[in-house]
């Protein structure tokens, strides 16, 4: 598994509360020491990323040690900074007297279901495709897993969307062509905010259906250039973390196969927090008799995958010396 580390992007996922954070943060500490240079990325709403490596992180890169950078996508913030960009080009082809209507539209769509899902994904994009040129390995510290699942089908649902948006462009263009021609100075009755037939000419129409045709297919190239990278095993893994209990196992094994059927490369499971062979006690001794049933189930039941297991640790992880310690766990689990 140590090739993993040499991939251009790494997801680690998983259910929430496994410790997929920590080993996000110590898979991207162990190959910056390696001599790569890393960004480590967290895009769970519900950040821990900076408080894993006991720093404060924002939108852009910080860096924490030689060779390492970590960052928190902001949602929220992303979603503000793509509505003022459709805004902005919305702004060129409203006509004055609906600039106030395009404006509260623009405002209702910040609490539309999917718009911060949406937003996240043209960040992560960026990243994959042009933002993270100048990282060796970006490892994204994803989000529990049914919201990792709906983020990658994104690309697609999106892609179709644009396309059915381009056809209808067009097929507005045809049909004001036609109306033009049947109906001089005609729909002015229609409160439509990117038309006021009366003040424009047919250029005016065509650089707008133009504009409006470009911005489309250069966000769906941008999602499909993603989608392509997270597809290609020699440029993307996706590493599951679990722990030896009943729930974290039955959701590793239903997202591995989802995965599986959407094209995604799962490289491996990782079995986090087993207790130590030192660990003593009548209690430790029956939850360790408890653990050896779910670890059988795990290789069993995700038998094609490898399963590296890592020792749950005396302290909580927090700092870079903590890390550390469990970035060495993993260098000896195989990584």
């Amino acid at each position: 598994m140590k090739e993993l580390l040499d991939r251009r992007l790494l997801w680690v996922g998983g259910k929430g509360g496994v410790g997929k954070t920590s080993v996000a943060a110590s898979l991207a500490l162990l190959a910056a020491g390696r001599g790569r240079n890393v960004l480590v990325v967290s895009t769970d709403p519900a950040h821990s990323l900076g408080d894993v490596f006991d720093h404060d992180l924002g939108d852009a890169p910080r860096r924490l040690a030689p060779g390492l950078d970590a960052m928190e996508i902001d949602p929220g913030a992303e979603v503000e900074a793509h509505l003022k960009r459709v805004t902005g080009q919305m702004r060129r082809f409203t006509v004055p007297r609906m600039m106030d209507e395009m404006e509260r539209q623009m405002r209702l769509s910040r609490q539309s279901p999917g718009t911060q899902e949406a937003a996240l994904l043209e960040r992560i994009a960026r990243l994959v495709v042009d933002e993270g040129e100048d990282y060796d390995l970006i490892v994204f510290d994803t989000a529990p897993t049914g919201h990792t699942l709906r983020l990658l089908s994104l690309p697609e649902a999106m892609a179709a969307w644009t396309d059915g948006l381009l056809s209808h462009s067009r097929k507005s263009e045809e049909l004001g062509k036609v109306l033009k021609h049947l109906t001089p100075k005609g729909g002015q009755d229609v409160a439509s905010p990117f038309a006021d037939p009366a003040n424009e000419n047919e250029s005016d129409l065509d650089d707008r259906a133009r504009s409006i045709a470009e911005t489309l297919k250069r966000r769906r190239r941008l999602f499909m250039q993603a989608r392509r990278a997270v597809e290609d095993k020699s440029v993307s893994n996706f590493v599951f973390v679990l722990t030896p209990e009943r729930l974290p196992i039955l959701e590793t094994v239903r997202s591995v196969e989802a995965l599986k059927e959407a094209g995604i490369p799962v490289a491996a499971t990782l079995v986090n927090r087993v207790l130590p062979a030192s660990a003593d006690g009548e209690f430790l001794r029956r939850r360790r008799e408890q653990e050896a049933q779910y670890l059988e189930r795990i290789d069993r039941e995700l038998a094609g995958y490898p399963c590296p297991q890592l020792p749950l640790l005396a302290t909580d992880i927090q700092g870079l010396e903590a890390l550390e310690e469990l970035a060495g766990h993993l260098e000896a689990a195989g990584f």
